[in-house]
């Protein structure tokens, strides 16, 4: 296994779809580049021998604040740090921006990930869907 990791790496919208699908299941969206470029203070890309196996956004609000988004590993490639490392990345850099707050939001499986690993501090927030249940 050769990882490397890329502060806005190339990638194509296809190949982040499918690693959205094996992340999250199907129903992901499309144009991904696109709308990163537009919306984004960057992502970084994990590859594994040029194969991408890992993703994470980082979207901003263009000032203090930094939100991660979206953290992917392929299925064959967890548990192996990458998602850590990958959050490491998305610090830094948010950091580099000048950045003084990085949030993330995640699912109760996820907490131990995010405070140990991503060392974030548990905080209250709130969420609410604008989707029809």
């Amino acid at each position: 296994m050769t990882l490397s990791y890329e502060w806005r790496g190339d990638f194509g919208d296809p190949e982040v779809a499918a690693l959205h699908a094996g992340s999250f299941g199907p129903g992901g969206r499309d144009a991904w580049r696109e709308r990163l470029e537009r919306h984004a203070l960057g992502w970084v890309c994990a590859r594994d021998d040029g194969e991408l196996v890992g993703f994470v956004v980082v979207a901003w609000d263009g000032g203090a604040h930094a939100f991660v988004l979206d953290t992917m590993v392929a299925p064959q490639a967890r548990r192996q740090g990458i998602g850590a490392r990958l959050v490491a990345c998305a610090t830094e850099q948010a950091e580099a921006a000048g950045c003084d707050w990085l949030h993330v939001d995640f699912e109760p499986h996820l907490r131990d990930f995010y405070l140990k690993a991503g060392g974030f501090a548990p905080t209250d927030a709130g969420v609410r869907s604008l989707r029809a249940p």
